[in-house]
């Protein structure tokens, strides 16, 4: 008669990151091997939370790794520690187990969990785990059907310029920049203003979107929509999707309540459209 399997649920290490790629690539079998390599190897470069675990949990049974979840923290200037709970992957025959990876994933109560991918079957799950959403849905908007705004003379591309290095979010568009997303400075009358994007696809749409990640607030995004749409047509991308708890004024587009809602757990309700330092960044949208 064979014996049970010895669990063990711990923290992720950088000699298990070949090990947890392929347990994903199994998992997840709409993703290749090549998209967990990369997200893991920029998560590693990524600098460590205090306090916090870099990689996530595994689960083990006999040594062999047969479940995982991934935590993505970052330190927001002035706010406390944020987590993106993210590809979270329990082999069947030991799913059982799964709600103590996920009791160790949750259990620093300091700390204000994203969960940004959630399958519609998850939903009941994530509330019942404490969640709550702080996005609705998602306007897939035409920004360069939106009209011009006073003050606003152009989008362009980042560079690095001089101009550039006083602004306070200097460090966070370098670092997406590196991670392969787009970002655009618009030149306003006031000083300029910088926004960030992922390129992504989706069935709703027959060309490449612009989801975005960061805004300083939605109302610079509605002002300086029309510059940056054209700035991101010459770039393939004619849509943009932005989370939304509504349709947004002058801002032309189609808002679908219910698509890719945004949930969080913790002290510190997150702010719509700051997606830095996710998944869609690390791993890609």
């Amino acid at each position: 008669m064979s014996s049970s399997p010895q669990i063990l649920c711990r923290k992720i290490t950088e000699r298990d990151l070949v090990s947890v790629a392929e347990l994903l690539t199994l998992g997840f079998p709409s993703s290749e091997r090549q998209y967990w390599d990369r997200g893991l190897e920029r998560l590693k470069a990524r600098p460590a939370v205090e306090g916090c675990p870099r990689f996530g949990y595994l689960l083990e049974a006999d040594d062999a790794i047969v479940g995982v979840i991934l935590l993505i923290f970052n330190e927001p200037p002035g706010r406390p520690a944020q987590c993106n709970v993210s590809s979270w992957y329990v082999q069947p025959e030991f799913r059982g187990y799964a709600t103590l990876l996920i009791s160790m994933a949750l259990k620093l109560k300091q700390v204000t969990y994203l969960n940004i991918s959630a399958s519609r079957h998850t939903w009941p799950i994530l509330e019942a785990q404490g969640y709550q959403r702080y996005s609705q849905g998602q306007l897939i908007a035409l920004p360069w059907l939106s009209l011009g705004r006073a003050g606003v003379r152009r989008a362009r591309c980042f560079d690095g310029a001089r101009a550039d290095r006083a602004l306070p979010e200097f460090d966070l568009i370098t670092d997406h920049q590196k991670a392969g997303c787009i970002v655009l400075i618009c030149d306003t009358a006031e000083g300029p203003l910088p926004f960030v994007f992922a390129r992504s696809r989706t069935r709703l749409a027959p060309l490449d979107l612009a989801q975005l990640i960061y805004a300083r607030d939605t109302e610079s995004l509605v002002r300086c929509a029309g510059a940056l749409g054209r700035r991101l047509a010459r770039e393939g991308m004619l849509f943009m999707t932005i989370d939304a708890e509504a349709p947004v004024p002058r801002l032309p587009g189609v808002y679908l309540k219910d698509r890719r809602p945004r949930y969080f757990k913790g002290p510190v309700r997150p702010r719509l459209n700051d997606l830095t330092y996710t998944e869609l960044v690390l791993f890609g949208a």
